[in-house]
């Protein structure tokens, strides 16, 4: 059987805490009156040597391993340096609001998607959140 080559361990994939992001994060949630997010429950990673195009992304715990590990719904934001670190602090906040409406209003452990139409428009919801934060913590 042929073996798979890997690359050197300075390639690998590899997760860090990112308590920076945790900050700025909680600083969001608080100044736009995010009230359903429990921030003691999300948990802020970021990634090297990820192959994705995407800029930073939300996990869930969802409800059986919740039920099986016995802990609190919980959520992880991953951004990954390689797309987010360059960018300005603006469109940090506007990629960090961004992850944290993937968060349900009743803090599940589910994830909303992308593709909600109308009165409950997940990019509508985005959009309003960004407005608002422009208007009002423009820095």
């Amino acid at each position: 059987m042929k073996q798979l080559k890997r690359g050197p361990k300075s390639l690998r994939f590899n997760w860090v805490k990112a308590p920076d992001i945790k900050k700025r994060t909680i600083h969001l949630v608080k100044s736009l009156g995010m009230t359903w997010i429990t921030s003691n429950r999300i948990f802020f990673y970021r990634s090297y040597g990820s192959k994705t195009r995407a800029y930073a992304r939300t996990w869930g715990l969802p409800k059986i391993w919740q039920e099986s590990l016995g802990v609190s719904p919980s959520y992880i934001i991953e951004v990954l340096s390689s797309h987010f670190d360059d960018l300005s602090q603006s469109q940090k906040d506007k990629i960090l609001i961004h992850e944290l409406t993937h968060i349900p209003k009743n803090f599940s452990g589910a994830l909303l998607p992308h593709i909600r139409r109308g009165k409950r428009s997940f990019h509508k919801k985005v959009d309003d959140l960004i407005t608002r934060y422009l208007e009002n913590f423009k820095e």
